[in-house]
């Protein structure tokens, strides 16, 4: 997921890691909040002597995928085009709300 991030947002660079794997566990939480099942879950580990993350997530679900990285785009820096990906989160979260399977909400 980080790496799938990071070229996302046309990141070549370790800097930014820390920020990014923050972000990308607040989407996660983010689209939990929401009443969206997540396939799979975020999961890294710092290593203490480096400072490099290893990503241990198990994210199969293109969609919830899709979401996080945008989630992450809205959120990383000061996006000149903030509105418009902040609407296509908000969209995407909300689609994904109103899909068959993705929610406990109708299938009980």
């Amino acid at each position: 997921m980080l790496q799938e991030t990071r070229k996302a947002l046309r990141i070549s660079t370790t800097a930014y890691d820390s920020e990014l794997v923050s972000l990308i566990r607040a989407g996660y939480q983010d689209l939990q909040i929401a009443g969206i099942n997540i396939f799979g879950s975020v999961d890294f580990s710092e290593n203490d002597q480096t400072g490099e993350w290893t990503d241990n997530s198990t994210l199969e679900d293109d969609l919830t995928k899709r979401a996080i990285i945008t989630y992450v785009r809205v959120h990383f820096g000061s996006p000149p085009d903030y509105d418009r990906i902040k609407e296509s989160y908000d969209e995407q979260k909300v689609q994904l709300m109103h899909a068959t399977g993705y929610t406990d909400w109708g299938d009980h």
